[in-house]
């Protein structure tokens, strides 16, 4: 959500946010806002108006009735019923303009830093470094895909998405036996990680929310069609981000208790509704996921260090790894609909000969705040502000495990287990 306050006195400003971000009506939009704005500021005017001159006209047909004359005080009298119309009419169209306004603000993306590259797509995205160098196998790659279908258990390949599909359709997958157990050996190290080494509170959040959660975080209105929605009024959480954020919902916290940093491992589910055709298969891009999640509360003055902070949190995952990854910058076009600066992880998959996203951490600045009423306040002060938010991958659970079993593949489709998971597996070195 945006300060109308401050689009009314720096429209400049929204206008090149706007445009930078591909959005081809902006200048529309900045109208519209403040012709609604003078709109609703004028019925609130018209409103406060007639209800003083109603307060004392009520006091002066007292005084007319006290002075026992009745035709000025039918005169009165008249000129209140009039004062009342006028009163519902104002109270009215400052609902409807207020409405308008907040749902127009509510659809508009937020507003890049200056230190984001202009750009259209993903081609305007600038690398920022590099971490190891490409992994070249000396072999053939074989895709994760293949090589989980291959790896045999009891209940046939290790990854199934053949059973999945006949339960639950496409984008599904059943993991088995030993990949299982590496899938879930991921999320613990990573949470473990998190917690222990960079110091996020872990939380066990609901993966059902309603709708002002998602409000909240910016997934409603605008992407309502990638979301699950239940039967009950309630949505599968697309991230825990939505989770894990609404927590300093409507609250004021504490300055001296910021910054936040939370970390959850849930469950995720996205109906990939953009995504027709992309990925379809493997787990690159699943309907049901694991994920880490890492979301930081902050001062404004702190948000941009936390930023770089958050960022070589998950950073610090991929290396511990031994997996090659490069951090790129996302320009104005290919950022997500609530962020103001975005670094996105992309780790090197062999048998795509290219990096693929793993994770993304975002500053939303107070965009997501406004939006949930978040605030803070210092200690024996009167006055609050919004806090800023941020959340990112530390990692994607899935898209890890596709990661290791690329990398860490032999010719002969075994797959070795890297050092730091090799406790988490019961001291095992390779699947297959």
């Amino acid at each position: 959500m945006h300060d109308i306050k401050a689009l009314r006195e720096t429209p400049d400003i929204y206008l090149k946010g706007w445009t930078s971000r591909g959005r081809e009506t902006a200048q529309a939009d900045v109208d519209q806002l403040l012709a609604l704005d003078k709109d609703l500021r004028a019925a609130k005017t018209a409103f406060e108006t007639n209800q003083a001159q109603l307060k004392k006209l009520s006091g002066e047909i007292g005084k007319a009735k006290a002075q026992k004359d009745e035709a000025r005080a039918a005169e009165l009298m008249t000129e209140v019923e009039g004062l009342k119309g006028a009163i519902a009419e104002a109270q009215e169209q400052e609902r409807v303009k207020d409405a308008e306004l907040r749902d127009l603000l509510a659809s508009l993306p937020n507003i890049p830093f200056e230190d984001v590259p202009q750009g259209e797509d993903e081609a305007g995205n600038v690398e920022i470094r590099t971490h190891g160098a490409p992994n070249i196998l000396s072999f053939p790659a074989k895709d994760h895909a293949d090589l989980g279908e291959a790896l045999k258990g009891p209940l046939g390949g290790l990854m199934d998405f053949e059973a999945a599909a006949k339960m639950s359709g496409s984008r599904f997958v059943v993991l088995k036996g030993q990949l299982a157990r590496l899938e879930r050996a991921i999320g613990q190290w990573m949470l473990d990680t998190q917690t222990t080494e960079h110091g996020y509170l872990e939380v066990n959040p609901p993966v059902l929310v309603k709708d002002h959660a998602l409000f909240g975080t910016g997934q409603l209105p605008k992407f309502e069609e990638d979301l699950f929605k239940t039967t009950v009024e309630h949505y599968l959480i697309p991230t825990a981000e939505v989770s894990l954020t609404n927590l300093v919902r409507e609250a004021i916290t504490a300055e001296e208790e910021l910054p936040l940093r939370l970390t959850a491992l849930t469950n995720c589910f996205r109906a990939e509704a953009g995504s027709a055709g992309r990925d379809t298969k493997g787990m690159i891009r699943q309907h049901q996921f694991q994920k880490v999640e890492l979301v930081s509360i902050t001062t404004p003055e702190e948000s941009a260090a936390e930023h770089e902070r958050m960022t070589e949190c998950a950073e610090a995952i991929l290396k511990k790894l031994g997996l090659s990854f490069r951090t790129m910058l996302l320009c104005t076009g290919d950022m997500g609909f609530g962020a103001r600066k975005t670094y996105d992880l992309e780790v090197w998959l062999p048998s795509q000969n290219t990096y693929r996203e793993i994770s993304s951490c975002s500053n939303c600045g107070d965009f997501q705040a406004r939006r949930m009423d978040a605030r803070t306040r210092k200690a024996g002060e009167k006055g609050t502000r919004f806090v800023h938010t941020l959340n990112g991958s530390g990692l994607a659970v899935g898209r890890t495990l596709v990661a290791i079993m690329e990398n860490y593949q032999d010719e002969g489709g075994r797959i070795a287990i890297p050092d730091v998971l090799q406790p988490y597996m019961g001291g095992l070195t390779h699947i297959g």
